[in-house]
């Protein structure tokens, strides 16, 4: 009975921002020497978790945020509170860790996931373009306020200004420079199948405390045991509900909430899945070809490397393909159904 599932995924995405650090967050290439840009794991992470909620119809743990109050008066950011609940699925999916209110009780996300990061420098990019904050279309509506000090100059005042000094006041801001990124995109997920469903009931390095973990009993989860010694379970038919969402939203999340000026379909361009993780980096990758003096790189699918591959449609616009078919998201999607549903979590051991 294998213990992980390996993904790996290609994305296109056009003219889009990931993050908003400087607009965009990026790194150094050094053997190629090249800016990219990249989405964190984390994001990626979150992204799968709001779209695996949406598909469920259930909305994400609630999350209490601290703070104190200092001698002077300030308010001091302390460590938000997750409820360390595996009933809500972001929770049993995303892990938690919780501190300084009693016990510590940390657990380990089931899914580890990687940047999404291009699949090779030199076939992903960045650029920058200034934009506009504009309402110069109709200037009698947008009021403009002009400061001299602390007083608020009066409209005769500023006319006076802008008379003498031979300025105007329009009614647009530039945003300068801001990075915007596009082309072929990888990311990496590994399913512990192991935990994905079970949580540790070890009071050494706890995951629950004790009343959770009497609370999820009467709720139906089961009693058993891991390589990580005792757990509980989710019930079947609450695991056959997430699982299809799961897969749902490992391959089709998108990152949309930093793309209202620049959004990107990010479509999926090709998946491969293995139990065995060897098995995907040479399933999608690129190859380094010599082109006179400046290196070329070409994005490659390989369906003979070991794990299987599933192109859609739109990857023939970016690479040569030869399988691409309409449906090939819903046999990936099929393939991780199966390949989870067939493990026996109840009797690991």
């Amino acid at each position: 009975m294998k213990s992980y599932i390996y993904l790996r995924a290609l994305k296109h995405a056009e003219h889009t921002v990931f993050c908003v650090q400087d607009g965009q967050k990026t790194y150094y290439d050094p053997q190629f020497n090249r800016v990219v840009a990249y989405s964190s794991g984390q994001q990626v992470k979150r992204s799968i978790l709001d779209s695996l909620t949406s598909n469920l119809n259930v909305e994400m743990a609630p999350i209490t945020f601290n703070y104190n109050v200092t001698k002077d008066k300030q308010l001091e950011n302390k460590e938000p509170w997750s409820p360390c609940d595996p009933t809500y699925v972001d929770q049993l999916l995303g892990g938690w860790m919780r501190a300084g209110d009693g016990i510590t009780v940390k657990r380990r996300s089931p899914l580890s996931i990687s940047a999404m990061r291009p699949i090779h420098p030199l076939l992903a990019g960045t650029d920058k373009e200034n934009l506009t904050f504009d309402r110069s279309d109709k200037p009698d509506r947008h009021p403009v306020n002009v400061r001299l000090g602390d007083k608020l100059m009066t409209d005769e005042e500023i006319e006076i200004f802008l008379e003498t000094n031979n300025r105007t006041l329009p009614r647009r801001n530039w945003i300068p420079d801001n990075v915007r990124t596009g082309g072929l995109f990888v990311y990496d997920v590994a399913i512990d199948l192991r935990t994905l469903f079970s949580v540790s009931t070890n009071m050494h390095e706890p995951e629950l405390s004790k009343e959770k973990i009497e609370g999820l009993k009467a709720k139906g989860w089961i009693e058993s045991e891991n390589v990580f010694g005792k757990c509980l379970v989710l019930p079947k038919e609450e695991r056959e509900k997430i699982i299809p969402a799961l897969a749902n939203a490992l391959l089709n999340w998108r990152i949309t909430s930093n793309q209202a000026r620049t959004f990107s379909l990010m479509e999926t361009l090709a998946v491969a899945i293995s139990d065995n993780a060897n098995k995907l980096a040479g399933a999608i990758r690129a190859k380094l070809i010599e082109d006179g003096e400046k290196p070329k790189a070409k994005p490659i699918i390989d369906e003979t490397a070991g794990a299987d591959v599933f192109v859609t449609l739109p990857c023939s616009s970016y690479v040569v393909t030869v399988n691409e078919n309409a449906d090939a998201l819903d046999q990936a999607e099929q393939k991780l159904i199966e390949m989870m549903m067939a493990f026996d979590y109840e009797n690991q051991i």
